[in-house]
């Protein structure tokens, strides 16, 4: 089994972070703190991780797997805030936390046997998951 991981933790404002992974039991954490920030992974293949996590202000985070048995985690707190997920494939897994006000959390999932949770606290958040 071959690994590997990449682990950004950047602090401040207006960071950008792009990870790209091929293969299979890859594995990606990231970790921001400020405004502004921007996180995006992607990962094709089978048995792939990626976590990420923003404190701040108007930050983004996005992952975008394709292959099957992924497993993507997102947690930001702090306000106006987007985090994003697509995942392609069958048996994969996606959740996303927020805690904050006017959050908002995108999720879809094409494939069988996907998994998908959205938990937000605070107030004026919105969420959205679609399945096919």
């Amino acid at each position: 089994m071959l690994v590997t991981g990449a682990a950004p933790v950047l602090a401040g404002s207006g960071n950008n972070v792009f990870i790209d992974q091929w293969g299979a039991d890859n594995a990606v954490g990231g970790a921001q703190h400020g405004s502004w920030n921007r996180m995006t992974v992607i990962q094709t293949g089978l048995g792939n991780t990626a976590i990420q996590t923003q404190d701040g202000f108007g930050n983004r985070t996005v992952v975008g797997q394709s292959g099957h048995h992924n497993n993507s985690g997102i947690a930001q707190a702090g306000a106006c805030n987007v985090a994003g997920v697509a995942q392609f494939g069958g048996h994969n897994d996606a959740a996303v936390a927020q805690d904050g006000t006017c959050n908002a959390i995108g999720v879809i999932q094409a494939g069988h046997g996907n998994s998908a949770e959205a938990q937000q606290y605070g107030s004026g958040n919105v969420a959205v998951i679609v399945q096919d």
